[in-house]
């Protein structure tokens, strides 16, 4: 595909703000389109599609409002599409109004995708002004002279299967709508990061990407309305997904008015992050009604802990400092595998002393010589008991391999923080230790150090 966009993009969710739509079936009409249109919005950006948005909060707008801004972004010409999210109170599945001024190309690409994901589309049509009907009925698409406009109503949510699936399926309809643009402005298709979607690439069969994904070929042919069993490549396939359901190690949640991210997660004794992750949100906004998976509190640390939200100028080691606790400690509370932090991230912090249990064994370093068996008798233990405790799945040994040699008590050993000028060697020296013993008490795969590190040290 031609990834030269000649076209720009206007998104803009109806209502908001004092205008609040219908409230039904767990959907505020206004959040519900602002949310589909910020998700479209990321989405397009993310594929270098030059986008704009009428509103990115919960502003209100009157018509005329909407219709200047519109102009505002990229004025009145022929190379603006302008997409209007909305939903109805009326009708069966989704229904998509173009202008008479266009043709129905993209709006039959967009309810072709929206069909993909299970939705039911209604009509994509052309809708008259009857008193004069030379014009188009909406105001938004009228006002809009030249752009080529449309409004989406992607359901009826009066309908309480049909609020169902709009609640469930946000993404897939918002990622249906990002994959027919890209398809009718020649823009190269990239499914975003845990999408359910598959580009075809060359050799690539229904067989084929059946068995990656370990699912039969008549369900991704019935999901993608397919024929025949013939691919092209680039196309792009929605591929079945099981239906998650909450495990043992969930609850559910459902929004009430008042409600945050950060209220719920205070109330739960979670983070915002971990929320929006295991619901695969895209931003902060909640719907009244809208049904949260809570990670249960039984599989949080038993340790205490307080939130803690990032500033400018925060490093793990200053909180760590602020706190009277270890980095090691913070990072392994939250589930952090690096030390990177971002402005606004919410971090728990241990407010008491974690009690480490210590691995019941010491460390030994083959030399020439040595077997299993000689070094278990060393060491009044058996082979198997070192084979377990170390996950060897042989007898073989090699020449400064180190083992860790299970013991009856548990080896003490003191902690030390990391100053400028540190180094495993020079540590380990000042200790009466080794590198490698320092390394498999803590666990390290490089010699590498940071400033603020808590290091075991073995007593010798």
């Amino acid at each position: 595909m031609n990834d030269r966009v000649t076209k720009k993009v206007v998104l803009d969710p109806y209502r908001g703000g004092e205008d609040i739509g219908s409230n039904t079936n767990g959907i505020i009409e206004k959040d519900y389109n602002l949310k589909i249109t910020k998700y479209i919005y990321d989405r397009l950006r993310s594929l270098g599609v030059p986008v704009s948005i009428t509103r990115d909060s919960d502003e209100t707008l009157n018509m005329n409002n909407r219709i200047n801004r519109i102009k505002s972004f990229y004025g009145t010409g022929n190379d603006v599409i302008v997409l209007s999210n909305a939903l109805t109170t009326g009708g069966e599945g989704a229904e998509i109004v173009y202008a008479l001024r266009n043709s129905n190309a993209l709006s039959q690409k967009i309810a072709n995708e929206i069909e993909k994901t299970g939705g039911e589309v209604g009509k994509f049509y052309q809708r008259r002004l009857p008193s004069d009907t030379a014009k188009d009925y909406n105001q938004l698409i009228r006002d809009t002279a030249n752009n080529e406009s449309l409004i989406i109503y992607y359901g009826n949510i009066d309908d309480t299967e049909e609020a169902s699936f709009l609640k469930n399926h946000l993404e897939d309809l918002g990622e249906a709508v990002v994959i027919a643009l890209t398809d009718y402005l020649n823009v190269t298709y990239k499914p975003g990061s845990g999408s359910n979607y598959y580009i075809v690439e060359k050799g690539d069969s229904l067989y084929s990407i059946a068995n990656k994904y370990n699912t039969p070929v008549n369900e991704i042919k019935e999901l993608n309305n397919l024929s025949t069993n013939n691919l092209s490549i680039g196309q792009v396939l929605k591929i079945p997904t099981k239906e998650e359901t909450p495990s043992e190690e969930e609850i559910i949640y459902t929004v009430k008015s008042g409600d945050s991210l950060y209220s719920i997660a205070s109330k739960y004794h979670t983070t915002v992050d971990e929320l929006k992750n295991l619901n695969h949100l895209s931003s902060n906004i909640l719907s009244i009604g809208q049904q949260l998976k809570i990670p249960s509190s039984s599989e949080e640390s038993s340790t205490e802990y307080i939130t803690y939200k990032v500033v400018s100028g925060d490093s793990l080691y200053s909180i760590a400092k602020k706190y009277n606790t270890t980095v090691d400690a913070i990072k392994t509370l939250n589930n952090l595998s690096s030390n990177l932090l971002s402005i606004g991230q919410t971090l728990k912090i241990p407010t008491s002393e974690t009690v480490e249990t210590v691995p019941n064994y010491l460390t030994y370093k083959v030399v020439s010589g040595d077997s299993l068996y000689s070094i278990a008798k060393k060491y009044n233990t058996t082979v198997d008991s070192i084979k377990n405790f170390n996950n060897l799945t042989s007898n073989i040994l090699s020449i400064g391999q180190t083992l860790k040699i299970p013991t009856t008590t548990s080896p003490s050993y003191t902690t030390y923080k990391v100053v400028s000028g540190d180094s495993l060697y020079s540590i380990a020296k000042k200790y009466n230790t080794t590198v490698d013993s320092i390394k498999v008490l803590n666990n390290l795969s490089s010699n590498l150090l940071s400033i603020g590190q808590i290091l075991k040290i073995p007593n010798s």
